[in-house]
This record gives C-alpha cells, structure tokens and sequence, in this order.
C-alpha cells in the first residue's frame, strides 16, 4: 500500500467572483492552513470593488491563494505573495501557470523577515495568518513603519473571533468589520 503524504491536495477553493468566476484552485492539506471562506470573500471583495481593479496588492500569508487570486480574477494590476512553506509555494506555482498570470509573484519567505526591509507602499494588503500564531501585532507594526503602507492604503485583517483583538495603529481608520461563524474580519483604511 502507498503511503499517503503529509502535503496531499484536499480539496479546492473555488473563485467567487471576475474573469475566473466558479474556476476552482487546488488546496494542500496542512497544518495552519485555512483559506477563506466564499461568504467572507464575497463580502470583501464588494469592500474593495471601488478600487481593486489595477491596484498592487500584497498577500502576506499567501496559504491558499484564495485572496491573491480573487484580486487577479478581479483584475488587480499586481499582487505579490508571500508564503513560507514551500510545498504550498510549489501549489501556487502550478495555480499560476494553470490560470497563465504573468502579473503577480510568489516569495517564498518568512513574512515578518520580509517585511523587515524598506518596501514600495502597497494599495491593498491582505493579512490572513495561521491562527493563534501571534503574527498578526507584528506584522501590523513591520507594514506601518517600514514603507508598506501609504495614505488610503487598504489592510484587511482576518483572525479567530476567541484570539485577543491586537492593537491597531491610531491613523488605521475602521473601514468595514463583520462576523461570519468564528471568524472576525475587518477593512482599515491607512491615513499618513
């Protein structure tokens, strides 16, 4: 009998919504990875549909690819994912090719050593951590004082309603928050 791997694809995520509506991308099965849900990114991406179209973007937890690549499917000029494990960089990899995206790239990365160096601001960050990971305080506070972010710039943060809320910085404006099941997810609009 063939042993099964550890990093087998379980399924997929099917894209909700632009020039790829109901395609489906494969997901591997592994630990800390939850891609977000239809309902959620439904609601996000009528959020950010006055300006996703030829926005940059930058997926800090790429896992899926569920939000990078709603925002390609949405026509977002450019998105940039970062993903630390590389079996799940690997799947992205053959998610791009299968969808021929010629417009975004994938790091395959520490996210909080990434974010580390100066970077070009942004439009739109998307930062959807494994849970109970504590990523999501420092990665809020690399974006801001590291040249990430610049006014009007768009996070969207998404955590585990039973996590401790983190600390948002005084100029992140509430744009948007919901609940759906046990997940919290919110919108901040960046002032400078």
């Amino acid at each position: 009998m063939k042993k099964k791997s550890k990093n087998y694809l379980s399924g997929y995520v099917r894209i909700i919504g632009g020039q790829w509506k109901r395609h489906r991308l494969p997901v591997i099965n592994i630990d800390g990875l939850h891609p977000t849900t239809d309902r959620v990114r439904e609601t996000l991406f009528n959020w950010l549909s006055p300006i996703i179209q030829k926005s940059n973007c930058l997926d800090c937890f790429t896992g899926s690819g569920a939000l990078g690549f709603e925002a390609l499917s949405r026509y977002a000029h450019f998105v940039t994912m970062l993903e630390l494990r590389i079996s799940v960089v690997k799947q992205l990899q053959k998610n791009l090719k299968k969808f021929k995206v010629f417009n975004s790239e994938i790091i395959q990365t520490n996210t909080l050593c990434w974010l580390k160096q100066k970077g070009k601001p942004f439009d739109i960050v998307f930062i959807d951590p494994p849970f109970n990971n504590g990523l999501i305080s420092e990665t809020i506070y690399l974006l801001d004082n590291n040249g990430w972010t610049k006014n009007d710039s768009l996070v969207y943060i998404e955590n585990h309603i039973n996590i401790k809320p983190v600390t948002i910085p005084n100029n992140w404006i509430l744009h948007n928050n919901k609940i759906a099941g046990k997940v919290s997810y919110s919108l901040y609009k960046i002032r400078k």
